[in-house]
């Protein structure tokens, strides 16, 4: 038995027509939607409905994730600019000119999320410069999660139209 063969028979190693392609898809974008600044969704509605313990937990953990977000960005902000400007330009120069499928698939899936991660930091800084009340840190977390999930609807139509025209063009110049 060839174990290569086996392998890539069970793992097609065509991403658009692979069914764990679209799940991986998914499962990102309903985290990305549901984990805001690093804060869980859950944790946001719970403090606006009981209160008391659950809205000083959700300040304190913003707080922390802020910090968190922003010192990262501030040493290491350079770098890390760097490094996704590169890998995102080899993918797109693999994926588009060089036709290498898993590198579109691969930048279809996370080019969207560093335009997220960009929100996050940009809360981070907003909230950073005011007093964290529940009010203040509910509207900013609400409105990262709506921008997070119009820039996922967005990203999951491009990605499924050129996953659509891909197994299309591959399809038919497979016959």
């Amino acid at each position: 038995m060839d174990w290569y063969a086996t392998i890539f028979e069970i793992i097609d190693m065509r991403s658009f027509s692979n069914l764990w392609f679209w799940i991986v898809l998914a499962v990102v974008w309903s985290s990305a939607s549901h984990w805001v600044m690093g804060v869980p969704y859950d944790l946001l509605v719970r403090a606006r409905r009981i209160g008391g313990q659950a809205e000083i937990d959700l300040l304190d953990i913003v707080r922390i994730n802020a910090n968190r977000i922003l010192y990262i960005v501030d040493i290491s902000g350079a770098v890390i600019f760097a490094l996704t400007s590169f890998v995102f330009s080899g993918l797109a120069v693999m994926g588009f000119y060089y036709h290498v499928e898993f590198a579109q698939a691969v930048f279809l899936l996370l080019f969207p999320m560093t335009i997220v991660a960009l929100i996050n930091v940009s809360m981070a800084r907003r909230l950073q410069q005011q007093e964290m009340t529940l009010e203040i840190v509910s509207k900013a977390l609400t409105r990262s999660r709506l921008y997070t999930q119009i820039i996922g609807m967005f990203a999951i139509l491009v990605t499924s139209l050129w996953g659509m025209y891909q197994n299309f063009s591959i399809g038919v110049l497979g016959w």
